[in-house]
Formats: C-alpha cells, structure tokens, sequence
C-alpha cells in the first residue's frame, strides 16, 4: 500500500494568485511558510522557516482567492507533487508542489481588516473549505462544500 499525504499548517507569504485554464478550471497558487524551533547541541533556541508551494483546483481555488490572505494561517491538507517543464533557455526544471484537497482557513492575521467570528479562541475561528467536509456551525462563516473528484489534465495547467 502506498500513502502520499501532506498536512501543513503554516502562514501565507502572499495573496493567492487566481488563474484559469484553457479550459476554463480555476486554479489558485500561493506559497505557505512554516516555521521548526528546536535546541541546538549548546541548548540555545533555533528555528527554521520552510516554505511550500500549494496549488487548488476548481471552486475551491476560486473560494481560496477570495478568503485568504497574505499573513493569514490556513491548515492544508493534500498530496505531493513533482512536475518538470523547461525554462525560457530551454533548461529542464523541477517544481514540488502541494496540491490541496481539504484547505482550512485559521484566523485573521493580526490588523486583517476583513471581519471574522468575533470569538476570542483561536481554534474556534478555524474555518474549512473542504471537497470532504460537511459543517453545520452557525458561528462559522458558510463556506459551500465542493467536490474534486474530477481529473486534473496537464495541458490544463496554466504555468
């Protein structure tokens, strides 16, 4: 049996960058940052920022663009993929990417101006934008349930 799962909680480094397809599919790129605190040999504090590459297909891209924001936590939840293509001097390139199928939007960044629940606890502010996901919380904004069962072409790609 084989897995390919990734869960990353992280922070927005920018706003999702919202693009069509030849075919009309929304896809939402955007990279996320995660942060590792640890104590070195000598028992001093060290930390290290990783930075993934995360891309959302169909409605769900569409919703992400609209939601999310540079600075703003999100928990994604998803496969990993390795892509090649070639460059503009013709040189064979690699890209890693996270390809999102469940999209958690955490908190408002501090000084977002957009509004949110208003609940204090940051847990409760969590808020799903999920192909599996079926939420009945009033006190959560309504985010739709959208379904990605459907196959990703890759002459569908825009980049």
């Amino acid at each position: 049996m084989n897995l390919n799962k990734a869960f990353i909680i992280g922070r927005l480094t920018a706003d999702p960058q919202l693009r069509s397809t030849k075919s009309g599919q929304s896809v939402a790129a955007f990279s996320l940052a995660s942060n590792r605190v640890w104590n070195d040999k000598n028992n001093q504090k060290q930390e290290e920022v990783e930075y993934h590459n995360i891309v959302v297909w169909g409605k769900q891209a569409e919703i992400v663009s609209k939601f999310l924001l540079k600075g703003q936590m999100a928990l994604i939840e998803g496969r990993i993929q390795t892509r090649s293509y070639e460059d503009k001097q013709g040189q064979k390139r690699y890209a890693t990417e996270i390809v999102a199928e469940r999209v958690q939007f955490g908190p408002k960044a501090a000084g977002s101006s957009s509004g949110g629940s208003g609940n204090s606890r940051p847990e409760a502010n969590w808020q799903s934008a999920s192909a599996n996901d079926e939420k009945n919380d009033s006190s959560l904004e309504d985010i739709p349930t959208i379904n990605i069962d459907e196959d990703i072409k890759e002459e569908d790609l825009p980049f």
